[in-house]
Protein backbone atom coordinates (compact mmCIF):
# COMPACT_ATOMS: atom_id res chain seq x y z
CA UNK A 1 0.00 0.00 0.00
CA UNK A 2 1.42 3.34 -0.93
CA UNK A 3 1.73 6.18 1.60
CA UNK A 4 -1.06 8.06 -0.22
CA UNK A 5 -3.65 5.36 0.63
CA UNK A 6 -2.34 4.58 3.98
CA UNK A 7 -4.54 5.45 7.27
CA UNK A 8 -2.93 7.82 9.72
CA UNK A 9 -0.65 6.56 12.54
CA UNK A 10 -2.83 5.70 16.02
CA UNK A 11 -1.65 9.26 17.96
CA UNK A 12 -0.86 11.45 15.08
CA UNK A 13 -2.00 15.01 15.38
CA UNK A 14 -5.44 15.34 12.35
CA UNK A 15 -4.11 18.25 9.94
CA UNK A 16 -5.61 21.76 10.95
CA UNK A 17 -7.92 22.64 8.15
CA UNK A 18 -7.83 25.82 6.85
CA UNK A 19 -8.98 29.05 8.53
CA UNK A 20 -9.17 32.88 8.61
CA UNK A 21 -5.13 33.39 10.17
CA UNK A 22 -3.83 37.05 10.95
CA UNK A 23 -0.27 36.99 8.62
CA UNK A 24 0.98 40.72 8.05
CA UNK A 25 1.03 42.48 10.91
CA UNK A 26 -0.08 46.27 11.12
CA UNK A 27 3.48 47.71 11.46
CA UNK A 28 4.21 45.55 7.98
CA UNK A 29 1.19 47.19 6.54
CA UNK A 30 1.45 50.20 7.37
CA UNK A 31 5.04 50.28 5.89
CA UNK A 32 4.00 48.63 2.39
CA UNK A 33 1.47 51.55 1.99
CA UNK A 34 3.40 54.53 3.50
CA UNK A 35 6.42 53.50 1.03
CA UNK A 36 3.92 52.96 -1.88
CA UNK A 37 2.40 56.94 -1.12
CA UNK A 38 5.71 57.89 -0.77
CA UNK A 39 7.00 56.91 -4.17
CA UNK A 40 4.06 57.91 -5.82
CA UNK A 41 4.25 61.76 -4.55
CA UNK A 42 7.98 61.92 -4.91
CA UNK A 43 7.31 60.85 -8.61
CA UNK A 44 4.86 62.91 -9.07
CA UNK A 45 6.66 66.20 -7.64
CA UNK A 46 9.84 65.54 -9.28
CA UNK A 47 9.32 67.81 -12.35
CA UNK A 48 8.13 70.54 -9.94
CA UNK A 49 10.14 73.73 -8.19
CA UNK A 50 7.07 74.54 -6.38
CA UNK A 51 6.74 71.31 -4.85
CA UNK A 52 10.59 70.41 -4.30
CA UNK A 53 10.45 70.74 -0.95
CA UNK A 54 7.71 67.94 -0.30
CA UNK A 55 9.28 65.74 -3.13
CA UNK A 56 12.43 65.85 -0.88
CA UNK A 57 10.53 64.80 2.36
CA UNK A 58 8.45 61.86 0.28
CA UNK A 59 12.58 60.83 -0.28
CA UNK A 60 13.93 61.17 3.16
CA UNK A 61 10.16 59.18 4.29
CA UNK A 62 11.46 56.19 1.89
CA UNK A 63 14.50 56.16 3.67
CA UNK A 64 13.33 56.07 6.84
CA UNK A 65 10.65 53.66 6.45
CA UNK A 66 13.85 51.18 5.14
CA UNK A 67 15.30 51.88 8.26
CA UNK A 68 12.06 50.60 9.63
CA UNK A 69 11.67 47.93 7.41
CA UNK A 70 15.37 46.19 8.65
CA UNK A 71 15.11 46.47 12.14
CA UNK A 72 11.37 45.07 11.56
CA UNK A 73 12.80 42.51 9.51
CA UNK A 74 15.06 41.00 12.50
CA UNK A 75 12.71 41.76 15.11
CA UNK A 76 8.93 41.77 13.86
CA UNK A 77 6.76 39.09 14.00
CA UNK A 78 7.61 36.11 12.15
CA UNK A 79 6.26 36.95 8.56
CA UNK A 80 7.91 40.25 8.61
CA UNK A 81 11.57 38.46 9.40
CA UNK A 82 13.60 38.05 6.31
CA UNK A 83 14.87 34.79 8.38
CA UNK A 84 11.38 33.79 7.78
CA UNK A 85 11.32 34.05 4.10
CA UNK A 86 14.61 35.38 2.31
CA UNK A 87 15.80 32.72 0.25
CA UNK A 88 18.51 31.72 -2.17
CA UNK A 89 17.98 32.44 -6.21
CA UNK A 90 17.35 28.86 -6.63
CA UNK A 91 14.51 28.57 -4.40
CA UNK A 92 12.87 31.83 -6.29
CA UNK A 93 13.86 29.80 -9.45
CA UNK A 94 11.78 26.83 -8.60
CA UNK A 95 9.14 28.67 -7.54
CA UNK A 96 8.47 30.49 -11.09
CA UNK A 97 8.95 27.65 -12.60
CA UNK A 98 6.47 25.61 -10.33
CA UNK A 99 4.22 28.97 -11.05
CA UNK A 100 4.36 28.30 -14.85
CA UNK A 101 3.82 24.83 -14.86
CA UNK A 102 0.53 25.71 -12.95
CA UNK A 103 1.54 23.82 -9.81
CA UNK A 104 3.09 26.81 -7.59
CA UNK A 105 4.35 26.28 -4.26
CA UNK A 106 2.31 27.72 -1.62
CA UNK A 107 3.93 29.95 0.81
CA UNK A 108 1.91 31.91 3.79
CA UNK A 109 4.05 34.68 3.94
CA UNK A 110 6.48 36.18 1.01
CA UNK A 111 7.43 33.44 -2.17
CA UNK A 112 10.92 32.61 -2.41
CA UNK A 113 10.34 35.22 -5.66
CA UNK A 114 8.16 37.84 -3.74
CA UNK A 115 11.23 37.35 -1.35
CA UNK A 116 13.57 38.69 -4.32
CA UNK A 117 11.37 41.61 -4.92
CA UNK A 118 10.77 42.69 -1.16
CA UNK A 119 15.18 42.91 -1.22
CA UNK A 120 15.68 44.49 -4.44
CA UNK A 121 12.74 47.39 -3.72
CA UNK A 122 14.27 48.16 -0.56
CA UNK A 123 17.74 48.24 -1.85
CA UNK A 124 16.26 50.20 -4.82
CA UNK A 125 14.71 52.59 -2.36
CA UNK A 126 18.27 53.34 -0.53
CA UNK A 127 19.99 53.89 -3.58
CA UNK A 128 17.45 56.21 -5.12
CA UNK A 129 17.05 57.91 -1.75
CA UNK A 130 20.70 58.77 -1.52
CA UNK A 131 21.84 59.53 -5.02
CA UNK A 132 18.47 61.94 -4.58
CA UNK A 133 19.91 63.60 -1.69
CA UNK A 134 23.15 64.47 -3.33
CA UNK A 135 21.51 65.88 -6.17
CA UNK A 136 19.57 68.06 -3.79
CA UNK A 137 22.52 69.18 -1.77
CA UNK A 138 24.30 70.34 -5.01
CA UNK A 139 27.10 67.65 -5.14
CA UNK A 140 26.91 67.73 -9.10
CA UNK A 141 24.87 66.74 -12.21
CA UNK A 142 26.00 62.86 -11.90
CA UNK A 143 23.92 62.36 -8.62
CA UNK A 144 20.98 63.57 -10.64
CA UNK A 145 21.52 61.50 -13.64
CA UNK A 146 21.86 58.40 -10.96
CA UNK A 147 18.42 59.73 -9.47
CA UNK A 148 16.80 59.75 -12.30
CA UNK A 149 17.84 56.36 -13.36
CA UNK A 150 17.47 54.77 -9.60
CA UNK A 151 13.91 56.01 -9.94
CA UNK A 152 13.04 54.79 -13.36
CA UNK A 153 14.33 51.08 -11.90
CA UNK A 154 12.24 51.65 -8.78
CA UNK A 155 9.36 52.31 -11.13
CA UNK A 156 10.26 49.10 -13.35
CA UNK A 157 10.42 46.79 -9.59
CA UNK A 158 7.47 48.70 -9.18
CA UNK A 159 5.78 47.50 -12.09
CA UNK A 160 6.81 44.20 -12.04
CA UNK A 161 5.78 43.52 -8.12
CA UNK A 162 2.09 44.44 -8.91
CA UNK A 163 2.10 42.09 -12.21
CA UNK A 164 3.35 39.46 -10.08
CA UNK A 165 0.91 40.08 -7.29
CA UNK A 166 -1.67 39.87 -9.99
CA UNK A 167 -0.69 36.47 -11.23
CA UNK A 168 -0.31 35.02 -7.77
CA UNK A 169 -3.50 36.30 -7.03
CA UNK A 170 -5.03 34.37 -9.94
CA UNK A 171 -3.42 31.15 -10.11
CA UNK A 172 -3.35 30.87 -5.78
CA UNK A 173 -6.62 31.76 -5.67
CA UNK A 174 -6.77 34.23 -3.17
CA UNK A 175 -6.56 38.08 -2.42
CA UNK A 176 -3.07 39.63 -2.17
CA UNK A 177 -3.57 43.04 -2.17
CA UNK A 178 -6.64 42.39 0.31
CA UNK A 179 -4.26 40.86 2.52
CA UNK A 180 -1.92 43.49 2.63
CA UNK A 181 -4.54 45.80 4.04
CA UNK A 182 -6.31 43.24 6.34
CA UNK A 183 -3.47 41.33 7.22
CA UNK A 184 -5.66 38.10 6.88
CA UNK A 185 -5.57 35.04 4.53
CA UNK A 186 -6.02 31.31 4.53
CA UNK A 187 -4.29 28.97 5.84
CA UNK A 188 -2.96 26.54 8.64
CA UNK A 189 -4.14 28.16 12.34
CA UNK A 190 -1.11 27.64 13.48
CA UNK A 191 0.94 29.66 10.82
CA UNK A 192 -1.05 32.88 11.68
CA UNK A 193 0.80 35.35 14.16
CA UNK A 194 -1.22 36.02 17.85
CA UNK A 195 -0.43 40.58 17.71
CA UNK A 196 -1.25 43.29 14.98
CA UNK A 197 0.94 45.40 17.26
CA UNK A 198 -1.41 48.40 16.21
CA UNK A 199 0.10 50.78 18.59
CA UNK A 200 3.77 50.88 16.30
CA UNK A 201 1.10 51.17 14.04
CA UNK A 202 -0.39 54.23 14.93
CA UNK A 203 3.41 55.95 16.19
CA UNK A 204 4.31 55.66 12.29
CA UNK A 205 1.25 56.73 10.48
CA UNK A 206 1.57 59.72 12.60
CA UNK A 207 4.91 60.55 12.76
CA UNK A 208 4.89 60.30 8.89
CA UNK A 209 1.72 62.45 8.06
CA UNK A 210 3.31 64.87 10.78
CA UNK A 211 6.03 65.11 8.77
CA UNK A 212 4.25 65.22 5.73
CA UNK A 213 2.32 68.23 6.73
CA UNK A 214 5.26 70.50 8.54
CA UNK A 215 6.82 70.38 5.15
CA UNK A 216 3.34 70.76 3.36
CA UNK A 217 3.11 74.39 5.45
CA UNK A 218 6.79 74.89 4.40
CA UNK A 219 6.21 74.97 0.70
CA UNK A 220 6.59 77.54 -0.97
CA UNK A 221 2.87 79.29 -1.94
CA UNK A 222 1.96 80.66 -5.47
CA UNK A 223 2.81 84.44 -5.85
CA UNK A 224 -1.00 86.32 -5.76
CA UNK A 225 -1.60 89.04 -8.24
CA UNK A 226 -1.39 92.38 -6.74
CA UNK A 227 -4.92 93.60 -6.63
CA UNK A 228 -6.10 97.16 -7.00
CA UNK A 229 -7.41 98.79 -3.46
CA UNK A 230 -10.93 100.97 -4.07
CA UNK A 231 -10.61 104.91 -2.52
CA UNK A 232 -13.02 106.85 -1.66
CA UNK A 233 -13.19 108.13 -4.62
CA UNK A 234 -13.95 104.72 -6.03
CA UNK A 235 -10.78 104.52 -8.12
CA UNK A 236 -8.68 101.98 -7.89
CA UNK A 237 -5.15 102.90 -6.20
CA UNK A 238 -2.10 101.42 -7.22
CA UNK A 239 0.64 100.04 -5.38
CA UNK A 240 3.47 102.19 -4.32
CA UNK A 241 6.72 102.15 -6.75
CA UNK A 242 3.98 101.34 -9.92
CA UNK A 243 3.00 103.86 -13.05
CA UNK A 244 4.12 106.87 -11.00
CA UNK A 245 8.32 107.00 -11.87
Amino acid sequence: MNDSSASRVHGEPAPSRPARILVWDAPLRVFHWLSVIAFAGAWLTAESERWRLMHVAFGYTMLALVAFRVVWGVAGTRHARFSSFVRSPAAAFRYVLSLAKGRPEHHVGHNPAGAVAVVAMLAMMVVTGVTGWGAYTGNGESFGDLHEGAANAMLALVVFHVAAVLVSSVVHRENLAGAMVTGYKRGAPIDGIRRAWWGIAVVMTAAVIGWWWTQWQAAPQPARADRPVATDTGRPAHGAGGDDD
